[in-house]
């Protein structure tokens, strides 16, 4: 079957593919298409989605649409309606059809057709186009045509159609806009069909005079139907209309809480908290403390549990925006009531104890916010209100392994992180209440528990000591089965573990731990661990667990991914036993380190595969190989003052020559050396950091920390030898007040500024070069060595995926060729491009724009050599282009004025919402051969010979 190919070819998934198959399978799907089976035909037409997502380029998906135009103007109505979902499927490759207008043409021809299913699917058809052609005259036309149809279907397709014309042209909804009213308002128009007609005035608000005549209409409709199905499209039609022109949303606040208050029908006051929600996320700025009070006044009448819920869940959006500090200031020229006393506040502590645990969750919420950021006089009572109503549903969410208890359970434990972290003298409290839930609670809450105390103990370390005791006696009877809850709940209480033991590990919890991996854990659950022991500095764990896996893996390539893991563990735990002051310890535990690293290093590129290039991964661990390596090469050279130090006429030499550096001796130039090093490693840190677009924020925070401690080593070497009298340290002075976010980073930070206060007392006591700098200098490496690296998340799990595709036009026909321009024209480069996301999108950072940089290098020359201006020997333009769609195009026009052969390279970035750049690629290189045009060579050859040049050929030579 011909469309086997076809198939074939587009359900591979992965990167790697030839582009040319693309146009294969082009023509196979046009085969298809050409069949005389319907089916096949179906077949082939329902293939076209994928064939998009695999080759996202204009030039395929114009010749594609064509064809299926073709098909939607000769095919029956089934193939049409396999076409519409095809179209409303690929609606953000609409834009890269380049004959819109024939597009057009092929299906508009439908809509003449006596089938009303034929011209409703017409219409829907256009519909989906809106966004490519939403001021065509002929489409306006037709669509206000069929809305007087006689046919349902028909009918029901132009309101359709009028929608999505009306949110993309303000032409058209100026025009339908009292076509719309009339049929609305028109007592020979259905009730139904009536509620298909209001939400197209959602749309009308391209201008202000459209949006107050839709809403004053809309209010006719409420005050005129009050039956419930048109009072809740009304309001909702209300709303939206509200939301997108911003101006009305008082005034639509007031309507919906009015509703809320006084109408008895349930359906219209949950659209009504459905549509508050709406607005408390859109503008929160615009809620006035009347608007709040109100709310909560209706919360504390309606006995109703589902609508209690439903606003609580408003008013915890609320009480965490501004909208809270509006509920609280008071008002001018009024007497301000005590926090206790207020609604709100009265209304959360009524809700922390209700019987219905979501109500109760969402009390909890509004009483955490408002302890939070509401400091007052009488706080201090609030907070204890706040943490009984914490600990009261804890304890009831902790028995309950219901799906709908665990969610409570989770806001509940969220909202406590939050409260703690602001206020931390209540963590003690907090963290002995949470360790004896953990005690008593079902397996589903133990796992939500850990995280909690994990995360607290994160932001306090100081409680980490008085949890592990607890804790270590909880995993040695945690989990007696291999369900996959008490997997779960083994890596939740590692994690813990590690955190809460700050890096060093005993004897005993070691032992605990592997006896209880290997009683019941799996694989995964081992691996899991020993990805958590690696990010929280605990190696000589991870190094043994993932000596334990090695063996247990079915592909060779996870086999090196573990052994590499093996290695380096060992190599940072060579590192983290080295003792102060021990210099030669030092450097063996160094040369071990590296020992380790290099077989690290061969495993992990034994690792990578072409779908998994592992490219952060060697990096990262090169880097800090290379930082080793210089960390050694630094205590060798402080060791050198003692081997050779500086010789007697040192002083002599200094003072005649003018330069102070050689009063030192030979150290002074090797010190200047490792400085060097040390930058350019700091350097190649940044260049890791800028092309990590897809990584964490704390996997980047941690790249940032390897990059400062090697611009704090070139430092301190300037200012201890090279430069004592210039170095300053006040750029570094705000290194103890920086938020730390892990153990790691605290100590981090806590040896960098320990370092800076040793080499300011001793640049200022001491000239250069003596044994207390070199000291110093070694201390500082042996204080950086014994901080445990962490590895991050970004080193073993990629959450976000982005990348770039690019095409460039003119292309050659084979790689090899180069692409032919005269010397005396201007080489237009078209480049399109098309951004590729994962599973998860913009799950850390977004891309705002790609900038797009194009460079041009001569790399033979194949003529003589005139005298050209310099600027038109390179080309070098760079250009920034927003992404629409995912998709970007641009061109540049390149001068090739120097005849020989030219390499024209294309490098892509991208600029994320905060406007930092990321190197992320790729890179495309194309051949350009530049030739002389036939006038200037004739013109040559006759001045070469001494003749006359004639003249040059027009259209006016022969008369």
């Amino acid at each position: 079957m011909s469309l086997s190919t076809a198939r074939s070819f587009l359900s591979e998934a992965g990167y790697g593919e030839q582009e040319l198959d693309a146009n294969s399978a082009l023509m196979e799907l046009d085969k298809g298409l050409r069949s005389g089976k319907l089916g096949e035909q179906c077949e082939a037409v329902v293939l076209f989605p994928k064939l998009f997502q695999k080759y996202p380029f204009p030039i395929l998906i114009n010749s594609a649409f064509l064809k299926l135009a073709d098909i939607f103007r000769l095919g029956n109505n089934f193939l049409r309606l396999c076409v519409l979902k095809v179209t409303q499927q690929s609606e953000k490759h609409l834009e890269k059809i380049l004959n819109v207008d024939e597009f057009v043409k092929r299906v508009f021809s439908v809509i003449h057709s006596n089938d009303p299913v034929a011209r409703a699917i017409t219409l829907r058809m256009l519909g989906s186009l809106a966004s490519i052609i939403p001021d065509r005259k002929n489409a306006h036309h037709s669509i206000r045509q069929s809305l007087d149809s006689h046919d349902n279907v028909e009918v029901e397709a132009a309101i359709y159609a009028a929608a999505s014309f009306s949110a993309q042209s303000k032409d058209f909804a100026a025009g339908i806009c009292n076509k719309i009213s009339e049929m609305i308002q028109g007592l020979d128009t259905p009730v139904d069909l009536k509620l298909k007609l209001i939400p197209m005035l959602q749309h009308m608000h391209h201008n202000a005079s459209l949006a107050s005549g839709s809403r004053e209409l809309l209010q006719q409709l409420v005050n005129s139907y009050p039956s419930t199905p048109m009072v809740i499209v009304t309001l909702h039609t209300f709303t939206q209309l509200a939301a997108s022109s911003l101006i009305d949303i008082p005034k639509q606040l007031q309507l919906l809480l009015q509703y809320l208050k006084d109408d008895p029908r349930k359906a219209v006051k949950r659209l009504a908290i459905q549509d508050l929600k709406l607005l408390a996320k859109k503008a929160p700025h615009l809620w006035l403390k009347d608007n709040t009070q109100t709310l909560c006044e209706c919360a504390l009448t309606s006995p109703y549990n589902s609508l209690k819920l439903g606003m609580l869940a408003v008013l915890s959006t609320l009480s965490g925006t501004i909208a809270i500090k509006q509920y609280f200031n008071p008002v001018l020229g009024s007497a301000s009531v005590p926090l206790r006393l207020t609604d709100l506040v009265k209304l959360a502590q009524e809700c922390c104890y209700h019987s219905n645990l979501a109500v109760a969750a969402h009390g909890v919420g509004v009483l955490t916010n408002i302890a939070i950021s509401c400091p007052d006089q009488d706080i201090v009572q609030l907070e204890q209100d706040t943490v009984l109503g914490v600990e009261a549903l804890l304890t009831l969410c902790c028995q309950d392994s219901s799906p709908g208890a665990q969610a409570c359970l989770k806001r509940t434990l969220t909202s406590l992180v939050c409260l703690l972290k602001s206020r931390p003298h209540l963590s003690q409290s907090a963290v002995e209440f949470l360790l004896c839930q953990l005690q008593t609670s079902c397996d589903e809450a133990r796992a939500l528990v850990c995280h909690a105390l994990a995360a607290i103990a994160s932001h306090l370390p100081v409680l980490g000591d008085g949890m592990l005791g607890a804790l270590v006696d909880l995993y040695r009877v945690a989990c007696r089965s291999s369900t996959d809850m008490q997997q779960e709940l083994l890596v939740s209480l590692a994690t813990v573990i590690f955190v809460a033991s700050q890096t060093s590990l005993s004897a005993e919890v070691k032992l605990v731990i592997k006896q209880q991996l290997q009683n019941v854990a799996n694989g995964w659950t081992v691996y899991r661990i020993a990805r958590q022991a690696s990010r929280m500095g605990c190696h000589d764990l991870s190094s043994d667990l993932y000596q334990s896996l090695r063996t247990r893996v079915a592909s060779e390539h996870f086999y090196f991914w573990l052994n590499s893991l093996k290695e380096f563990s060992q190599a940072e735990q060579c590192l983290s036993l080295v003792e102060d002051g021990n210099y030669s310890a030092a450097m063996s535990a160094i040369a071990e380190a590296l020992r380790s690293y290099q077989k690290g290093v061969a495993s992990l590129t034994a690792a990578s595969t072409p779908l998994s290039p592992l490219s952060f991964q060697c990096d990262f661990v090169k880097l800090r190989i290379d930082t080793l390596q210089a960390l050694s090469q630094l205590v060798c050279t402080c060791n050198s003052l003692k081997t050779s130090p500086p010789p007697a006429i040192a002083t002599t030499a200094a003072l005649s020559s003018g330069n102070e550096l050689q009063r030192c001796g030979r150290i002074s130039m090797q010190m200047k050396v490792s400085m060097d090093e040390f930058k350019r490693l700091a350097a190649r840190y940044g260049d890791l950091h800028q092309s990590s677009f897809d990584a964490d924020y704390a996997t980047l925070r941690n790249v940032e920390l390897q990059q400062q401690s090697c611009l704090l080593v070139s430092h301190v070497i300037e200012a201890l030898i090279l430069d004592p009298q210039t170095a300053s340290f006040q750029e570094y002075g705000t290194l103890g007040s920086v938020q730390t976010e892990s153990e790691y980073e605290r100590r981090m930070m806590s040896v960098f500024n320990h370092v800076l206060e040793e080499v300011e007392g001793l640049s200022k006591k001491h000239p250069p070069v003596s044994y207390l700098h070199t000291g110093c200098l070694c201390d500082a490496v042996i204080a950086l060595l014994k901080v445990p690296m962490s590895f991050q998340r970004y080193f073993f799990q990629k959450l976000q995926s982005t990348s770039i595709k690019l095409a460039l036009s003119p292309s050659p026909r084979t790689p090899s060729e180069p692409i032919p321009v005269q010397s005396s024209q201007q080489l237009s480069l078209k480049v399109e491009g098309v951004v590729q996301h994962g599973s998860t999108p913009g799950l850390f950072r977004k891309i705002q724009s790609v900038c797009l940089n194009v460079t041009s290098v001569l790399q033979s020359k194949t003529g003589t050599d005139f005298k050209i201006p310099l600027d038109t020997k390179t080309n070098e333009i760079e250009q920034r282009v927003e992404p629409h769609n995912d998709y970007f195009s641009t061109q540049f026009l390149l001068n090739f004025s120097v005849l020989g052969t030219h390499a024209v390279a294309v490098e892509a970035s991208v600029v994320d919402e905060s406007g930092i750049e990321w190197k992320t690629g790729p890179k495309v290189t194309v051949s350009v051969k530049s030739l002389e045009d036939p006038y200037s060579q004739q013109l040559r050859h006759q001045q070469q010979s001494g003749a006359q040049p004639a003249p040059q050929r027009s259209v006016y030579g022969r008369f």
